[in-house]
């Protein structure tokens, strides 16, 4: 196996598009943009765009690293998707990387990492300690939080994470849920079908 990996990152956990390249130990190109729809259509055009970028092909890529949460679900889903297709389609190992996973990776080892999340609550988890989800005030009693509004920033941590893990992953990424889905079954009653 080469000792200079070259790994595809991208996260769609948030109100973001983020993707990066790694070769080696190096990142030679990444790239986020803000959108709060619209990430199912522009994040494979992306990918393509950072690897013709980075001088690769496909073909060149020897993982691919995908942020697995917790954040929005259906950006989870999106990224989630892609990067199982792509690791079969590409007969590279798919590695998951937690958004607490990456914020560690940037932060400092006494910090927690902090997620922001809808109606001012936040994702947290320290260290021994399960994902949770809380209001702000109270995940600031823990003490002291860290959390990064740059996707590139996190792009990049999943990139150098995932280059880490790469030899080692068991299972396919799977998506990070702390808190159960807004979304409810429909309470109409389904329509009545008729034998012919």
């Amino acid at each position: 196996m080469p000792s200079d990996p070259t790994i595809l990152a991208f996260d769609t956990s948030a109100a973001h598009c983020a993707a990066a390249l790694l070769r080696g130990r190096e990142i030679i190109t990444s790239r986020a943009e803000a959108m709060s729809r619209g990430q199912a259509e522009r994040l494979m055009p992306m990918l393509e765009d950072i690897i013709a970028q980075g001088g690769c092909a496909w073909s060149d890529l020897d993982a691919i690293g995908v942020g697995v949460g917790p954040g929005n679900f259906t950006g989870i889903r999106i990224s989630v998707s892609a990067a199982r297709g792509l690791a079969l389609g590409l007969g590279v190992p798919a590695v998951g990387v937690s958004g607490f996973d990456a914020l560690m990776e940037l932060g400092g080892a006494d910090q927690i990492p902090c997620i922001p999340a809808p109606r001012d609550q936040v994702y947290v988890q320290a260290v021994g300690d399960d994902p949770r989800l809380m209001p702000r005030v109270e995940a600031e009693a823990l003490g002291s939080l860290f959390s990064c509004n740059d996707p590139d920033q996190h792009a990049q941590a999943i990139a150098r994470l995932t280059a880490e893990r790469w030899r080692d992953v068991s299972a396919p990424p799977a998506p990070l849920y702390v808190r159960p889905a807004d979304a409810a079954p429909s309470r109409d009653v389904p329509p009545v079908m008729l034998d012919e």
